[in-house]
């Protein structure tokens, strides 16, 4: 048989958070994690109009440009090219969103697409929804999955962005970043300007994205022939700046557009559009009419 199109082995969930060995960058990160949710229960009486902006303008900063524009679209699949000064600049952004450096969150998301739901899939759904969504990223399955993880702690598939000066810097001084901001952020509105600018925006960041793990592997429809479980859902796109349209973008990983179709709701289309309607973003990739009627669910 074809090993493309070789049937996706299921394996049984993986065991509890509670039997598992954890490691000490394991708990850190649980507990930095847990910790950011616990400050968002005083998020209520801590409210200003000044804090609440500042929340969704982050969010859009470190969501739309930094997540969605270039962690993925830009860095992971090199579906557009913008000169060096604006590629860094966005991928800066993308720091602050506190789900990894560029060079470990370009890792796993090409991971992802290499064995996409499969045991090897850093994320996949067919170890369960909690897994896909929040586990893996606390968690290392290290069961039954040991040679991706083998790998993924090598990170031998983002040689790209290892080679480079900026991203090496970035990976030393990773956390460092988000301190910064957010000390910036307590000295400019104290309190609330730290719970919305920091806590609340980056929870809020944390689960469009990993719905986009989880929810866009099980729910929604697929309209292209892709042999797993990716599926477009329109609401996940309003929470996520278009990256709910998952079926599409694992069709056609290398295009730039993630919403194919006209009404299709896709902001970082919008922006990667803008940017090349103003010469700055060069050799946007979309996907050829050959390639969907190849790909198409009749």
């Amino acid at each position: 048989m074809d090993a493309s199109i070789e049937p996706k082995r299921i394996v049984k969930p993986p065991m509890s958070l509670r039997k598992r060995k954890w490691k000490k960058i394991d708990k850190k990160l649980a507990f930095s994690f847990f910790f950011l949710h616990f400050l968002c229960i005083f998020a209520p009486f801590q409210t200003n109009l000044g804090a609440v902006s500042i929340c969704f303008c982050l969010f859009i900063i470190t969501g739309l440009f930094g997540i969605t524009i270039s962690y993925h679209r830009n860095l992971s699949h090199k579906s557009f090219k913008v000169p060096k000064w604006l590629e860094y600049s966005f991928a800066y952004c993308g720091v602050h969103a506190l789900q990894g450096d560029p060079i470990y969150w370009v890792s796993t998301h090409r991971y992802h697409h290499q064995f996409v739901d499969t045991e090897q899939d850093p994320h996949s759904p067919i170890n369960g929804f909690w897994f896909s969504h929040l586990i893996w990223f606390l968690h290392k399955w290290d069961e039954s999955a040991s040679e991706m993880v083998a790998r993924h702690e090598k990170l031998d598939n983002a040689k790209d962005l290892e080679n480079q000066t900026f991203y090496k810097f970035i990976r030393k001084t990773y956390f460092l970043h988000s301190i910064a901001l957010a000390v910036i952020l307590y000295g400019i509105g104290g309190i609330p300007y730290f719970i919305w600018g920091t806590c609340v925006r980056t929870v809020m960041l944390f689960h469009s994205t990993f719905m986009v793990n989880s929810i866009c592997h099980m729910l929604g429809k697929q309209p292209w022939k892709t042999k797993d479980l990716s599926r477009n859902n329109w609401w996940m796109s309003l929470l996520s700046f278009g990256e709910g349209w998952h079926n599409n973008h694992h069709a056609f990983e290398y295009s730039a557009r993630l919403g194919i179709e006209w009404w299709q709701f896709d902001p970082g289309w919008y922006i990667i559009v803008f940017l090349e309607a103003i010469g700055v973003a060069t050799r946007v990739k979309l996907p050829s009419q050959t390639h969907m009627q190849k790909l198409a669910n009749d």
